[in-house]
């Protein structure tokens, strides 16, 4: 018989909730069979969207959902009780799941009936993607919370969704993201059987609702044998270290989007084929093949992806699906010497590392948390040196680089834009809000959450009694906050001179020299990351590329404030300022940074910035008086330093003069 195809998905939401219902709906009409949906950076990281740290982020990556009243928009017109929601969330898990069940009762769905996935995977977020609050402990506890409330009130939800994803985008290799996503599930599931707040009896389904969502790169074959290998070391660890006997239980389930950063800038119109080449990975094989696949958009490397950019991608499952023949025949890589060598080679080297993970501590050890960080910058800085050195061809990059104009992306509307009023406008719904509830409800709702919290009770009901009595989301995380504390993770970042170099790093560390012994001192460079984005790879390099040449560098992790910085700038006398934003978030921050550095008389410091950054904005920010922008097309980082060292002499003759 021809199977089911997957479901199909794009990951959307922006703007405000009232835009994203409208795109999601557009998206069903379609034929998208499922919702994938963005948060704000706000919302992911437990703030309203009035908070200081939220400027200039409300709406940019995701949809802001600031209480029930937004959630109750966002799903207007679409019945929770049939639909398969997709989650991307993490430290709030808990609470956006407690807002997704309290609108889905008001819909008059049951609880049982409700289908989908909270990804909830925090050990990943401390690795990659930056989107965490608090300590491993209680992230943990956390996690445990939305298991136990959903094994016995939701049966068709995955509270857990262990994410390889951004692993990869952080430079995992296909060991790696096996290993540390298998240790994140490890340390989950014991977790959840050390706590006891499970019935033994349930631990199989507990393991069955366990989901993945993996990243599949350009190198299909070896991506194919990955997902391969994922399913048959899952149920190796299901049958061996649980003893799991159930088939079903052991399955590995898995949904997908396939690789944004291999998306290029240039030729941008390539990624259309890289896009279809990754998503053959994971549903070539018929025993590997995904439950859920949503694509990028050609075009992300560039900006916002337009609703017709979504639209090609959509269109391009359904074509696989349901032109092709491909879900007519069996797995059609059983038998294959290559296929089975190269899953077999994976399996071994996955098993060895995650036995160096076990053996440390596992998963939520934070002296576990900082070797894989460690080792992630790592095979990040051996990937970047490769397409540096030509050793990686990438077509349009360093290969094959003469081109025709590209009609796809010409004119002002090539790409999505949020509009400046979107933060100021949700601002003000939240304070009419704030203003129409209970307020005696809301100061209960969130004492019995602080007490359950403090006594170590489950915070599922507790939080859907806030979500229904009108708490924002800020005053969740504010409240959690206040219990479990903060955290900040390790940046993995070695600060460092390597005694090897090739010519090009050899010269860059002579002129460093000199203009030390001009200067008096060894020039220093800020890199920063205001606001909330997380995605921090690229500051990471920047980074140890500097140390490398001989700067000083100063580099403490994601989420700082403007202010925070040019305060830095300002005490630690810092020679030249960079600053790392990829949410979009660019023109609002950088132009309070600017304003602030004048303020404090400190606009001769130079500053740079990099991100995904459309041309119109980089003008923008050169009005501003930056003094360099790099986006995804510049790849050189010897070059970059290069003009950084430029910049820092240019500076140190002007002060001479």
């Amino acid at each position: 018989m021809r199977d089911k195809p997957w479901l199909f998905r794009t990951y959307a939401g922006h703007s405000t909730a009232a835009d994203s219902n409208k795109l999601f709906r557009t998206n069903l009409s379609k034929g998208q069979t499922g919702l994938s949906v963005a948060f704000d950076l706000p919302t992911q990281t437990g703030y309203d969207s009035d908070h200081v740290l939220s400027r200039g982020e409300v709406g940019k990556v995701g949809v802001p959902v600031s209480h029930i009243g937004d959630m109750r928009t966002l799903f207007d017109q679409i019945p929770l009780a049939t639909m398969n929601t997709s989650m991307t969330i993490n430290a709030t898990a808990a609470w956006l799941l407690a807002l997704y069940v309290a609108v889905a009762e008001e819909q008059g769905a049951p609880r049982a009936s409700l289908s989908g996935t909270t990804q909830n995977d925090i050990i990943k977020e401390y690795l990659s993607r930056g989107t965490y609050v608090f300590p491993p402990g209680p992230s943990l506890r956390l996690i445990t919370d939305t298991i136990a409330f959903s094994t016995r009130e939701l049966p068709k939800w995955n509270p857990m969704n262990v994410c390889s994803y951004h692993l990869q985008e952080a430079g995992a290799t296909p060991v790696q993201e096996l290993s540390y996503a298998l240790a994140t599930a490890i340390a989950v599931l014991d977790g959840v059987k050390a706590s006891g707040a499970v019935p033994e009896k349930d631990f199989p389904e507990v393991f069955g609702r366990i989901s993945f969502f993996v990243n599949a790169g350009i190198r299909f074959v070896t991506e194919l044998c990955k997902m391969r290998a994922f399913t048959e070391l899952w149920d190796e660890i299901g049958r061996e270290r649980y003893g799991i006997a159930e088939e079903k239980h052991r399955r590995f389930r898995y949904g997908v989007q396939v690789n944004s950063l291999g998306l290029t800038e240039q030729q941008p119109e390539n990624n259309v084929y890289r896009i279809l080449l990754e998503m053959l990975a994971v549903v070539l094989s018929k025993n590997a093949r995904a439950r859920a696949v949503q694509l990028p958009a050609w075009n992300e490397a560039l900006g916002l992806p337009r609703p017709w950019d979504q639209q090609w991608s959509l269109r391009m499952q359904q074509i696989v699906a349901y032109e092709t023949d491909l879900l007519d025949y069996g797995d059609i890589f059983d038998g294959s010497t290559e296929i089975t060598g190269k899953v077999e080679a994976l399996k071994e080297e996955a098993r060895g590392e995650l036995a160096r993970v076990l053996a440390m501590g596992g998963g939520t050890s934070e002296e576990v948390i900082a070797y894989m960080k460690r080792r992630l910058v790592t095979s990040n800085t051996a990937r970047l040196h490769a397409i540096e050195s030509g050793e990686t061809k990438i077509v349009g990059v360093n290969a094959f680089t003469t081109t025709e104009p590209s009609p796809l992306s010409a004119g002002t509307d090539a790409i999505m834009t949020v509009k400046d009023d979107v933060e100021f406008e949700q601002i003000e719904r939240l304070k009419a809000w704030r203003t129409a509830r209970d307020a005696k409800a809301v100061a209960a709702a969130l004492a019995e959450l602080r007490a359950a919290a403090r006594d170590g009770r489950n915070i599922m009901e507790p939080s859907i009694a806030c979500a229904k009595a009108g708490v924002t989301t800020g005053e969740w995380g504010g409240t959690l906050r206040d219990i479990f504390g903060e955290y900040r993770a390790p940046t993995g970042v070695a600060l460092t001179m390597r005694a090897e170099g090739g010519e090009q790093l050899l010269d860059l560390r002579s002129r460093v020299r000199r203009l030390a012994e001009r200067m008096g001192e060894t020039p220093r460079f800020l890199v920063g990351k205001p606001g909330l984005d997380g995605h921090s790879n690229g500051a990471e390099q920047i980074a140890v590329r500097a140390a490398d040449t001989g700067l000083e560098v100063i580099y403490d992790g994601i989420r700082v404030t403007p202010e925070q910085l040019v305060k830095t700038v300002q005490e630690k006398d810092v020679h030249i300022l960079g600053l790392s934003i990829l949410s979009g978030s660019h023109v609002p921050l950088i132009r309070e940074v600017m304003q602030r550095l004048r303020a404090a008389g400190l606009s001769s410091v130079p500053v740079v910035a990099g991100g995904i950054i459309p041309q119109d904005d980089v003008n923008v920010l050169k009005q501003l008086g930056v003094a360099a922008v790099y986006t995804p097309k510049d790849f050189d980082m010897n070059r970059i330093m290069s003009d950084l060292v430029t910049l820092i002499e240019k500076r140190a003759d002007e002060k001479a003069a």
